[in-house]
C-alpha cells in the first residue's frame, strides 16, 4: 500500500521538475533572444554611425553656410558612440536620426549636391541601414513582447519572480523623432 504513494509522489516532484526547467529555459531563452535582437540594432547603429563621417565630409563641401546642420550631425554621432546604456544609445540614435533628416532635407536645396555620386551613393547605404534598422527594432520589440508576455503571465510570473527577471522595455521612438523636419534658412 505504501508502494504506490511513493511512486506517485516521484511522479509528482518529477513532473514538478520537468514543469520547473521547461520555464527556466523558457525565461532564459526569451531573455538571451531580447538581448540579440537589441544586439542586432546596435550594429546597425554602427554601421550608421561609421557612415555619417563620409555624409557629413561630402555634404561640407557643397553646404559651406550649413555648418550649423553639419555641427548637429557630427555632435549627435559622438553621442551616438559614446552611449553606454540602452536608454543612452535610444536617445542618442533619435538625436541621430532628427540630424540626418535636418541634413538630407537641407541637401534637396543644392543641386550639385543632390547629383554628387559619392552622395547618391551615401544615400542609399544610409537608407538600406535605415530600413534594417527598422527591421532591428521591430524583431527586438517582438523579442520583448514574447518574453513580457511569459513573465507577466500564470506561472510564468512566478519563475520570472524566482529568478530575479524583470519585464523589458520596449524600443520606442521619441516625439521627436515623429514630428517632420523644419528647415530654417538663415537670411
Amino acid at each position: 500500500m505504501l508502494l504506490p504513494i511513493i511512486e506517485l509522489g516521484i511522479c509528482l516532484i518529477g513532473i514538478v521538475i520537468l514543469f520547473f526547467a521547461y520555464y527556466y529555459n523558457r525565461i532564459v531563452t526569451l531573455s538571451n533572444q531580447v538581448d540579440n535582437s537589441w544586439s542586432q540594432i546596435d550594429v546597425q547603429l554602427k554601421k550608421r554611425a561609421d557612415l555619417v563621417p563620409n555624409l557629413v565630409e561630402t555634404v561640407k563641401g557643397y553646404m559651406k553656410h550649413e555648418q550649423k546642420a553639419i555641427k548637429m550631425v557630427t555632435d549627435a554621432r559622438a553621442k551616438m558612440m559614446g552611449a553606454g546604456s540602452v536608454d543612452e544609445k535610444i536617445k542618442a540614435h533619435g538625436e541621430l536620426t532628427a540630424a540626418l533628416k535636418t541634413i538630407l532635407a537641407l541637401a534637396e536645396n543644392y543641386p550639385q549636391l543632390q547629383a554628387s555620386e559619392n552622395f547618391k551613393l551615401l544615400q542609399e547605404q544610409l537608407e538600406g541601414i535605415e530600413s534594417k534598422i527598422a527591421y532591428a527594432r521591430q524583431f527586438y520589440n517582438d523579442s520583448v513582447l514574447r518574453y513580457n508576455n511569459v513573465t507577466a503571465t500564470i506561472p510564468g510570473v512566478w519563475f520570472a519572480g524566482f529568478m530575479g527577471k524583470v519585464q523589458k522595455l520596449y524600443f520606442q521612438i521619441e516625439e521627436a523623432e515623429r514630428a517632420p523636419v523644419k528647415v530654417k534658412f538663415d537670411e
